[in-house]
C-alpha cells in the first residue's frame, strides 16, 4: 500500500512539472515587436506589420514621445474611421507594452490628424 502512494505521489509530482515545463515553454514562444521598428510609433507605421507573423500573446512595444502622441486600442470601427470609441483603453507611457489577443487587434493615436496621417495598425494575431 505504502508502495502505491509513493508511486501515484511521483506521478503527480511528474505531473506539475511537466505541465510546469510546457507553460514555460508556451511563454517561451511569445514574441516581442517594437511597433515601427528604430524610428517607433510614428507617422506611416501602417505598412510596418507587413510580412510580419503574429501570434497571441505576442507583445508589441510602442515607443513615442508621450507629449506629442499616444496610443489608443480601438476596435475596427474606430481604426476605419480614427476616432476613439467610448471606454477604449488609452495608453500615454511613450513606452506602452501591449500582448495581442488571437484576431484582429487595432490601435490609433488619437492626437488631432494623427491617425488620419497614418499612425494606426492592424494586427492579426493567430
Amino acid at each position: 500500500m505504502a508502495q502505491a502512494r509513493g508511486g501515484a505521489m511521483a506521478v503527480a509530482a511528474a505531473t506539475v512539472v511537466l505541465c510546469l515545463l510546457l507553460s514555460h515553454f508556451e511563454l517561451a514562444q511569445a514574441a516581442t515587436y517594437t511597433v515601427g521598428g528604430t524610428g517607433g510609433w510614428a507617422f506611416n507605421v501602417a505598412g510596418w506589420t507587413k510580412n510580419k507573423r503574429f501570434k497571441a500573446g505576442d507583445t508589441l512595444v510602442f515607443k513615442y514621445n508621450p507629449s506629442i502622441h499616444n496610443v489608443v486600442a480601438v476596435n475596427r470601427a474606430g481604426y476605419s474611421s480614427c476616432t476613439t470609441p467610448k471606454g477604449a483603453k488609452v495608453y500615454q507611457s511613450g513606452k506602452d507594452q501591449i500582448k495581442l489577443v488571437k484576431g484582429q487587434n487595432y490601435f490609433i493615436c488619437n492626437y488631432s490628424g494623427h491617425c488620419q496621417a497614418g499612425m494606426k495598425i492592424a494586427v492579426t494575431a493567430a
